[in-house]
């Protein structure tokens, strides 16, 4: 049986995200939907076996993304869940979770894995669920016709990869792109789930860009036309100028921070959210770059008499919701106070020296 619990944050960060590249990039398309934002806590994995059904049963409760722009859990076939467990298929799913056929890579023997969506409720559930099969264990599996339960494991609460292992995914990004521009069409949704792994165990890493329905001609784009993911869309796409393949690059830096730190550098539920932590690292856009914007005055408002400074004025948290309801909120792993505070973030998170060399 496994308890996956997580792993201490960095000093820097507040809540680490699941682990490991199984969830961070596609390796096919089968997704798991969880209905609700997941909870901090304990997660478990409750493996056991049973000697004459053929394979073995397992529960568990994996931490879903605490990304506010999905509420999937991105569970795949070739996932990896306990270290050892490689997902080969899936043998049912309900309002706790699914159930997926493993194969445990240590002895090659097959098992069913339970894997509980990180809700408190579950979570509670899921605990006593291991406290009543430790009760079983004093019972003859076979003679009592019941599962046999084994114990529970750790899985390590840590989505960062190395930057060695960073390096060419995005280089394998920058030349999709590239091809990409050289036709002149822009991905416009690029995120970690639109990046497909072909082969996990490969060195380097193989990867492929996917999902190209919000993709279209740099030439096609009108003022006002919203593409993207909130927290990996660029600022013109979020203010309504007219896109260009320059917003794909500037997802893709996003993409290469989470890839690295293992958390989302602007991981807002909602545009403003978004503003608000873009402006506190990097500062507010230029006037001339707010003025056509199709959406600014969402967001901002304007001093016309004001010719000697900036004339926008990002909007108080207070401001925006009395003029919408919505209430911002602070959903940052990351709280820096510049964006070149990255560097050493991204140092600490390296685990080899030979990561530090620049790109």
């Amino acid at each position: 049986m496994t308890a996956v619990l997580p792993d201490p944050a960095l000093p820097t960060m507040t809540a680490p995200r699941p682990s490991q590249l199984r969830v961070f990039l596609r390796t096919s398309s089968r997704r798991v939907k969880s209905q609700s934002r997941p909870t901090k806590g304990v997660s478990v994995v409750t493996p056991g076996t049973s000697n004459r059904s053929g394979f073995s049963m397992m529960s568990a409760c994996l931490n879903a993304s605490p990304s506010f722009s999905s509420d999937e859990l991105e569970i795949v076939e070739g996932s990896i869940l306990g270290n050892h467990y490689k997902v080969e298929a899936f043998l049912g799913e309900g309002g706790f979770g699914i159930v997926a056929k493993c194969c445990d890579t240590k002895t090659n023997q097959a098992v069913a894995i339970k894997v509980n969506k990180n809700r408190t409720n579950i979570l509670q559930q899921a605990k006593k669920e291991i406290f009543i099969l430790e009760q079983l264990r004093r019972l003859d599996p076979d003679a009592a016709n019941i599962v046999k339960w084994n114990d529970y494991i750790r899985d390590p609460d840590n989505r960062r990869l190395p930057i060695s292992e960073v390096r060419p995914i995005l280089g394998q990004l920058t030349n999709a792109l590239s091809h990409l521009g050289s036709l002149g069409i822009v991905h416009a949704d690029l995120k970690p789930g639109n990046i497909m792994v072909v082969n996990r165990y490969e060195s380097p890493v193989k990867v492929k860009l996917i999902d190209f329905g919000l993709a279209c001609p740099a030439s096609a784009v009108m003022p006002g036309d919203r593409v993207g993911t909130v927290g990996y869309s660029a600022p013109e796409v979020m203010v309504g100028l007219p896109y260009n393949k320059a917003c794909d690059m500037w997802s893709l830096g996003l993409v290469a921070v989470e890839l690295v730190t293992g958390v989302p550098l602007y991981p807002g539920k909602k545009y403003y959210d978004v503003f608000k932590f873009i402006i506190e690292t990097q500062g507010q856009p230029p006037d001339h770059v707010l003025d056509p914007g199709v959406y600014t005055e969402d967001y901002f408002t304007k001093d016309n008499y004001n010719y000697n400074q900036q004339r926008w004025t990002f909007k108080t948290a207070q401001q925006f919701k009395y003029e919408t309801g919505y209430e911002s909120l602070e959903t940052r792993y990351m709280k820096l106070r510049r964006l070149d505070d990255l560097e050493q973030i991204m140092i600490r998170c390296s685990s080899h020296l030979a990561d530090q060399i620049p790109f």
